[in-house]
């Protein structure tokens, strides 16, 4: 008795959570600065005659017309551009186009396009976000540092930060040679693996916030959908169960 119809749909199943998963951290940063949705990676697996085709042993003629299930992969980034909003706040800034922000906390340097930017107690301008553990760099590699007074600063549509018209520093912005080899390290935060940053000129807006690049309205058709799917393979596995139990007190009585 074959069980392959079971394991498709445990696969459904498994594939309708990962997906479900994706979209519930998805739409709880709808309202993240900066955020970079996630899009889930599904292919097709063959056959089992076809990715084994040295075994005909694995064959069946009544499955060749089947699909082999599916298989999940990593995750894709979605680095489509958010929509920018007016704060009106002198150190926010949002880049239009390419570039990353540059931070670090001291020992090591991530990327970030959360430009939601503050002064702490020492002057330090940091993010908002991540308790003012990040700092934001300058072109020449160092903490941007304003001064402990409260003096009236802000950032220009040049990158520089400035203190009324004193000119601090200008902002870091960084690009991957290889967008696709960014991964994400927790705190809307990213890090190159398998790729080089280099310094880029990077298109800003002063007094504002990149927003969320996902889309919440289609993510929760997206969520109702996913939701439905998996359901609908759990109550294949039960009626395969069932029909698979019926043959076998069939079998039994007969015997």
């Amino acid at each position: 008795m074959s069980t392959y119809g079971l394991w498709l749909s445990a696969a459904g199943m498994k594939v309708n959570d990962h997906r479900q998963s994706i979209l519930t951290n998805n739409l709880a940063n709808a309202n993240t600065t900066g955020f970079k949705h996630d899009l889930a990676v599904i292919t097709q697996r063959s056959i089992e005659s076809r990715e084994n085709p040295a075994q005909p042993g694995l064959s069946a003629q009544a499955l060749e017309g089947l699909s082999g299930g599916f298989h999940v992969r990593p995750s894709h980034i979605s680095f489509v551009q958010g929509p920018i909003e007016n704060t009106s706040r002198p150190l926010d800034v949002a880049i239009r186009g390419n570039g990353f922000f540059t931070v670090s906390d001291g020992t090591v340097t991530r990327y970030t396009r959360d430009g939601e930017f503050t002064r702490n107690d020492k002057g330090d301008l940091v993010l908002a976000a991540g308790n003012g553990r990040w700092k934001v760099l300058s072109k020449e590699g160092h903490p941007i540092r304003l001064s402990e007074n409260g003096k009236p600063a802000s950032i220009r549509a040049d990158g520089t930060v400035r203190e009324g018209d004193t000119v601090v520093a200008v902002l870091a912005f960084a690009e991957p040679e290889n967008q696709g080899k960014l991964r994400k390290v927790g705190e809307n935060l990213f890090e190159p693996f398998g790729t080089v940053m280099r310094p880029v000129d990077a298109n800003v807006v002063p007094g504002a916030r990149e927003s969320s690049n996902f889309d919440v309205m289609k993510g929760l058709a997206s969520m109702i959908a996913v939701s439905r799917a998996y359901q609908l393979n759990a109550t294949m596995i039960q009626l395969q169960d069932q029909m698979s139990a019926q043959a076998v007190s069939r079998i039994a009585r007969v015997a």
